[in-house]
Parts: C-alpha cells; structure tokens; sequence
C-alpha cells in the first residue's frame, strides 16, 4: 500500500475497496459499478490479501448465481422454479394497477411483469416506483391458484443496493486528517481514476461532476469529444442519479403523467442525466423544453391544473461536433444541441458549462488500481451533503463584481457551494483553496454567458470579476478557451519599463498586457490545460544575442524531460547566427538509479550540436532547485517548473507528441528579467 492508501485504511476502515477489484469481478455483467462495489464493499474492505482474494471469489459466485443475464433469463426461472426459492440480483420497477389496486413490479433482465409487491416495500423504497432500482430479490415460486390473474412468482423480500444512511459527521471529521491534495486524488481514486495522470484543474473537472449529486437544483451541461467519460459517473457512480436518452424523455416520464397522475423522473431521483443530449436534427418536444426552463428556473413544474417541487438536478452531456478553435470563430459552443433545446432562455438556466474537450480520452494507465470509497458510500454522503447550503462560504474572502446579473451569481454560488461540499466537506479552507474553487466556478458560468452574448444581442457583457478582500486586488477570470492560442511575450527585444508604468497584478492582466506590449520585463503565467504554448513563443526572441546559455533543472532524467532540453535546443538553433557559436551549460540533478543512463545520453547529445556550433557541457548538482535560464544578453529567465510545463500526451500517434502548441499544459509561472550583460 502507498501511504495515501494507509491513510484512507487507517480513517475509513470498511467503507473503501481496491478499484482494480471491480474489473476483476464484473465479467460480462451488465451492472453499475455501485452494485458490484456494494457486494466488494461486504466481503474485500481490507487490506488482506488472503481476505481480498477469497471475497473477489466470494463477489464472483454471487455474480455467477445471482445476477440475470437476460439471455439466461429462462434458466434463473427455472432454477426458481426447481428450488422453491432463489435469489437474484435484477433491476426491479413497480406502477400500481389501479383497477386491482395492487403494486406490481417489472423485473427488466428476469422479464418478469406484472409480479405482486407489498405496499409496505413501497412505503420504504418509493424510487422503485420510478424507471428502476437494482435490488437483491429472494424470489420464490407457487404453483398457480385457479384464482383469475393469480401468478406463480412470490417476492419474499426485497432490498435496494445502497447505504440507508452514512455517517455525516464522522466522514467530515476523518476529512480533517488529509491535505487538499490527498483528498482530491482520494475522490479521484474513489471514481476510478488514477490521480498520477491528471493535472489540478483535470482533476476538479472530473469531481465538478459530482456536484449534482451534492447540490439540489443544479443544472450542468457538458459538450466534448468522444470517449472522455462524460456519463459514466451519472450511469454507474449513484443508485441516486439515472441516465436517459435525450431522445426518448417525454413530460410525462420526465415530470407527470396526466392521465394516471404519477409523478416522473424528477420525483424521485437526485440526478437526471440526458446522455447523448447532442444532435441538431435530433427530434424534440418543444413542451418538454418550456416545462424544463420552468423547472430549472423555479424548482417547480406544472402539468395540468397543479404545482409540483423537486430538487432533481438537471445534467446534460453530449458530444460536440467541432473543434473548440472552429466553433468560436464560425458558431459557438452551443452549437451542436438539438434545435429546440438552442434558446437562449433555455441556456440560461446552466448554472455551469464544464469544458469536456478539456478531458482526455481514457486510456489504461488513466485507471486505478489503489484504493478509493465505496461509490455507494461516497454516493450516500453527497446525498447528505443535499441538506447543506455553502453558497455564501466565500462571501468572507471575496466580493463578486456587482455587474454580475443574479442569475450569473446563483451560477457561481452554485458551482461554488457543490465543489465545497465534495473537496471541504466540513467547510474548512484557506482562503487560497477557496479561489481556486471561486475562479473555477465563475469561469463555468462565465463560459455560458459568453455564448448567449454571441446567440442574441439582448444578454449584455458581464465583467467577471471579483475583488479579494484581505488585499483589495480585482482579478478578472478568463475562460481558458479564450485564450490567445499564440503565447506571448516576444515579439521585439524588451526594454525597461517606463517610470509611469503600474504593477500588473491580474494574471489575465499580465498576459494581455504581455500580448499588447512586449517590449517589457514581466510574467507569464500558464494555467492548467492551456495549449498554444511552445518554446519558441516563450524563449525565442530573448535568446537572441546570446553566446552564453546556463538551463539550470534539477529534472533531466526521464524520457518526456529529454524530449524537452531536446525541443529547447532546437529553439536555441533556430535564434543563433548561422555562423556563430554558443556555450550551452546544463546544471541538473539526477538519482543514482538514472545518473549513468543520463550521463551516457547527455554526452551523446553534446557530440551531435558540435556541428551546429554548440560547446554542449553539463553538471550534476545534488543541492540544485532552483529552475532558471541565464542568458549573457541581459536576461535571466525565471523557470517555475523548469522545461516540464507540459501534460503526458495520450501516446505515441498522438499529434501533440510532435506539435508542442497542441499540447496540453501544467500551471506555473515564467518571470523576464532583465539583469547586467556579462
């Protein structure tokens, strides 16, 4: 076990399980990962081997006994049939008959319909009253009466796959023991995901995705390439959220049905997910659309003469059409949603639009094999977490700009309130962490509103912006899309800055004012997941002028590091005179485990620029941390993460693996200075 692991043992013993186990398990069952793991969660919650390996067979016979194949549907029958009696694991729906004025459950793998339920079952698991509950189910079979429309199929008992309740308090004092970095990447185990493979801001995408689940009335709308796990948290993570089709909800599935007076979906579930939302011709209830803004605005519907209330959160997911570049020049990010569903009053109601082109598509390495939470622990706490309201925690430590429209608010306090309630359960944060939270959720409503400026010309511009209080700084947030796709600084050789210039505070001040006026010392600051960047853009124009180059990085030693001193130098070739020469000094760092290879394959490097005119020469320095560029032209280049700035790509026939601009990268900061020539 890493210490993570021990730690996560040590404070939840019994409500977490090894990830990898769910895939050993599962097989060719068609389940969410919350049932299985309910059944883990029984028989491998420790961190004995001999324990873990007999429960993982345990799981797999109740698997193989228990769960229905559809295609094995008959055969589980007839075993009913044969024994008397024989449990099941099934997905279970109940309507009342009114003319017989009984309960009647659908088994939708067994195929069974029409089955007595006891109005007592009901009365304490009413979503089986919705589109389905998975249950473990003791079904037993009589022989018929000759009493009319009498069935042979009994339920002796019948139990619903989740957590009756979860231990609120007890999981926000445990909280307290971890970091926010140890707890991010515990949740990001608990979904499934390996922590190692994604940056912060990847990371509060994924878990932005629980906030639904967290937050009552939040609507979400996510828009991304293929592949990258959009629904898979609403489908597998929660027996309290469900996934739908976007093409075949009705109101009356949706909200209430007129003829019987049933209420639908969002009466009983947490969640409704549209899957597969996308799609300009997809067809659509223009009705369905108007009771949806209602709802979404109001918390409430109509249908026929009443009013009803609920707290489903609302999410939307689809696929996206274009490229991010594409649709900001020609349309916007919009731009793929069904016909109905493109109304700006509609798109207005999204308290968040998360960027899913943002996320990569999944590979194996992205998975866990460490521990996490049992998802139906995990998904009973964020149930409890509906009851809490932290919409006003980051009123202490910031004031919104007062041009932000209430419904631009309610989207952030929204957005804000569900990221505490999933990382700072028990409402303890610095004032740092809080902005990470507070930028994050106003970008997501900020990226909204950008679309429905360009959609109809009544939504005016909104200055998103907020002002700290402990300093009085006014920082204005930026969608990373919107970025300028080239990185600044230089464009010309800087110069000293003027008397009556101002201190740039605002990191999109910064780089606007870097974009606008390049000719000054300043900083660049690289968010997570920006793209555009290359070498070339941040360093070209300073190394010009220069015979004398120290890279001082503690890290050259791993194959992606290489790949960067290697891409630097090619920079450093392309600024030099032709016929000039350069003395290039490497000061880094290196383990006992890497220091031959990396001696071996630096010295190989120094024989190969001796063409080109570079004197190569390099040092190991074990008390080496600083990361920086000293140029004999006047310029000291300060490097936050030295030459690794940027993310893992996704393999090797990926094209950012070749084109630096294309990839994704990691937050730091690069600071100009300009110091006395040599």
């Amino acid at each position: 076990m890493k210490a993570l692991d021990q730690k996560l043992t040590h404070h939840f013993s019994g409500k977490i399980v090894r990830k990898d186990l769910t895939k050993l398990v599962k097989g060719n069952a068609i389940v969410p990962t919350y049932v299985l793991e309910y059944l883990l969660g029984q028989y491998c919650a420790t961190d004995d081997e001999d324990t873990i390996t007999n429960g993982v067979q345990t799981v797999r016979d109740i698997i193989a006994r228990h769960f229905v194949h559809r295609d094995e549907a008959q055969y589980i029958k007839s075993q009913i049939r044969e024994r008397g009696s024989h449990r099941i694991i099934d997905k279970v729906s109940v309507h009342l008959n009114d003319k017989r004025d009984v309960y009647e459950a659908q088994f939708i793998n067994l195929g069974l319909s029409r089955v007595p339920i006891g109005d007592e079952l009901i009365r304490q698991h009413k979503k089986l009253l919705s589109s389905g509950v998975w249950c473990i189910v003791t079904m037993a079979y009589i022989a018929a009466t000759d009493e009319p429309n009498a069935t042979p199929w009994v339920i002796e008992s019948l139990k619903p796959i989740q957590i009756a309740n979860a231990d609120l308090e007890g999981y926000k004092e445990a909280r307290a023991a971890f970091t926010k970095d140890e707890w991010v990447d515990v949740l990001m185990q608990s979904v499934g995901l390996n922590p190692d493979e994604f940056s912060f801001r990847s990371k509060l995408i994924q878990l932005a995705r629980l906030i639904p689940f967290a937050e009552n009335n939040y609507n979400l709308v996510e828009l991304g390439p293929k592949g990258t796990g959009k629904s898979h948290i609403y489908s597998e993570m929660s027996p309290h959220g469900i996934l739908i089709s976007g093409g075949e909800v009705s109101k009356a599935k949706l909200f209430v049905n007129n003829s019987s007076g049933d209420i639908g979906l969002v009466g009983y579930w947490d969640v409704v997910t549209y899957d597969e939302f996308a799609g300009r011709d997809k067809r659509t209830d223009k009705g369905l659309v108007d009771i949806l803004k209602n709802y979404m605005a109001n918390k409430s519907f109509s249908r026929g003469t009443d009013v009803y209330g609920a707290a489903a959160s609302m999410v939307f997911v689809g696929n996206t059409d274009h490229s991010v570049p594409y649709m900001l020049k020609h349309s916007d990010l919009f731009e793929a949603l069904p016909r109905d569903y493109y109304d700006p009053a509609f798109l207005d109601r999204m308290h968040a639009y998360l960027p899913g082109w943002e996320v990569n598509k999944l590979r194996n390495e992205m998975f866990t094999a460490d521990y996490g939470f049992n998802v139906d622990y995990l998904a009973e706490v964020l149930k409890e977490l509906r009851r809490e309201d932290f919409t006003h925690t980051y009123k202490p430590y910031f004031d919104l700009s007062n041009s932000i429209t209430t419904r631009d608010k309610d989207g952030i306090s929204k957005t804000f309130s569900g990221l505490m309630k999933v990382i700072y359960p028990n409402g303890q944060c610095t004032e740092a962490e809080a902005q990470e939270l507070m930028e994050f959720a106003i970008e997501c409503r900020k990226r909204v509103k950008e679309q429905l400026v360009k959609l109809d010309e009544t939504f005016e511009t909104v200055d998103f912006s907020y002002q700290v209080r402990s300093t009085g700084l006014v920082i204005t947030v930026d969608t990373l899309e919107t970025l300028p796709q080239t990185t600044p600084p230089a464009t010309a050789m800087p110069q000293e800055a003027s008397p009556d210039d101002k201190p740039l505070t605002d990191v999109s001040e910064r780089n606007n004012h870097s974009l606008k006026t390049s000719h000054l010392p300043g900083q660049f600051v690289i968010r997570d997941n920006q793209s555009g960047v290359s070498f070339d853009s941040l360093f070209g124009e300073y190394l010009r002028g220069a015979t004398e180059i120290i890279l001082c990085d503690p890290f050259i030693r791993h194959p992606h590091q290489f790949r960067n001193l290697l891409e630097f130098i090619r920079t450093v070739t392309q600024t030099k005179e032709a016929d000039g020469e350069i003395t290039f000094y490497l000061v880094t760092n290196n383990t006992p485990d890497y220091v031959e290879e990396s001696r071996k394959s630096l010295l190989e490097l120094a024989d190969s620029l001796v063409p080109l005119g570079i004197d190569f020469k390099f040092e190991f320095n074990a008390t080496l941390h600083d990361r920086s560029i000293s140029l004999n032209n006047g310029w000291k280049i300060i490097l936050g993460r030295g030459l690794d700035i940027y993310q893992k790509t996704s393999g090797r026939y990926d094209i950012a693996e070749f084109v630096p601009e294309k990839r994704l990268c990691r937050a730091c900061e690069i600071s100009y200075l300009q110091i006395n020539k040599v």
